[in-house]
């Protein structure tokens, strides 16, 4: 690694649109930027290596599962993360913050902390906003998020209010447990639910803290599309310009290109990798299901423009076998066309931007996912 320090710096605007890089020791992280999700020290159903090659520039890896297998004091005793799965590039690790909403049957809340039950082997374990920033460092992370309580939309004001002020408090305490880490980042998650005055209080406190990054936390969790866009456009005016905007858990094609069109830098989601092992491509032709009878004798890859060989190699009949037989190979070649897709998705939109194009750009890819499907009507 080098002597880098962890700096942002945009290179052009679009609208409320940016394009930019996230420097520091381990490498570079091109913004608009998509991380791939590895919640358990492994992108699903992808070696390391072709994550890389398709573009991604950083990696998310999840502090809860982590914790719980192998744990964190043997990752650190193994060396860390990065060479326990050989990913050489940023790793960005979740709190575990998570997994107090997710699991909620399985812990117990209040201002200390969070005890879980292991829904592994029923175990319980404890994480404070300290011991969330220890594991992370542990893991050897290069961002970590703070550790924050998200609360399921829709929810009452109180619990809103509650969760919201709460994770305010933690992310002090997750500050001062950072302490100075060159070269590393420590981000602040916005939270306040669907209402905007909590969102906007949340916010600026944050930005008091004078964080290296900050994340919008507690959407893409039950809300409408439109919710989730009004936040952003509640929470952006209230974020420092200078540091970078993670949107978390989000989302469709469609989601990061109206995100991005409102100031977002940063995304993770599961949907790519998730949708792959159940037989959903993600085209340029839109969101194709390969356990679709009428893919059995179709010779047409999924995009014969692809510089993927899993979207131009291989048949949708051959895709819809392998999906239809519960082969591994299926999951394996539709999680590396998924990935793909979105990392070319990202990298126009970057492109875009840099031309202040962004708008046509996404009418254009909108209009390359309507016409598949008047086409598929037509038969």
């Amino acid at each position: 690694m080098s002597d880098t320090d962890f700096t942002f710096a945009v290179h052009a605007t679009d609208g409320q649109a940016r394009t930019g890089a996230i420097t520091m020791p381990r490498g570079t992280i091109r913004t608009p930027a998509f991380m791939p999700v590895g919640t358990a020290g492994t992108v699903k159903a992808m070696y390391a290596s072709q994550v890389r090659a398709l573009g991604a520039d950083v990696v998310l890896g999840n502090t809860y599962h982590l914790m719980l297998r192998p744990g964190a004091e043997r990752m650190a005793r193994l060396g860390g993360l990065h060479r326990f799965m050989r990913w050489d590039g940023p790793i960005l690790t979740d709190s575990g913050g998570f997994q107090v909403m997710s699991l909620s049957a399985l812990r117990k809340l209040d201002e200390q902390g969070v005890t879980f039950r292991s829904h592994v082997d029923g175990t319980a374990h404890y994480m404070s906003p300290e011991r969330s920033i220890e594991i992370q460092g542990l893991l050897g992370s290069d961002i970590q998020m703070q550790l924050d309580e998200c609360v399921r939309l829709p929810a009452e004001r109180e619990a809103i209010e509650k969760a919201m002020r709460l994770s305010l408090r933690w992310a002090e305490r997750c500050r001062t447990a950072f302490g100075e880490q060159p070269g590393k980042a420590l981000f602040g998650i916005v939270q306040g639910g669907d209402v905007p005055e909590l969102r906007v209080e949340s916010a600026r406190a944050l930005a008091g803290l004078d964080l290296k990054g900050y994340a919008i936390g507690g959407l893409a969790v039950g809300e409408p599309q439109a919710v989730m866009l009004a936040m952003i456009e509640t929470v952006e005016p209230h974020l420092p310009r200078a540091k970078p905007r993670y949107l978390m858990g989000v989302g469709t094609p469609d989601d990061l290109m109206r995100s991005v069109s409102r100031g977002i830098d940063m995304f993770d989601c599961v949907m790519p990798t998730r949708a792959g092992r159940h037989g959903l491509a993600y085209t340029r032709h839109g969101r194709i299901n390969l356990r679709n009878a009428r893919h059995a004798e179709d010779t047409r890859p999924l995009d014969e423009t692809s510089s993927c060989e899993a979207a131009s190699a291989y048949s949708r009949a051959y895709l819809h076998h392998l999906v239809r037989s519960d082969e591994i190979l299926g999951m394996m070649l539709l999680t590396w066309n998924n990935l793909s897709y979105y990392q070319d998705l990202m990298a126009g939109m970057r492109a875009a931007i840099a031309e202040g194009r962004l708008a046509a750009f996404c009418d254009a890819t909108r209009e390359g996912w309507a016409r598949a499907e008047r086409d598929a009507a037509a038969g």
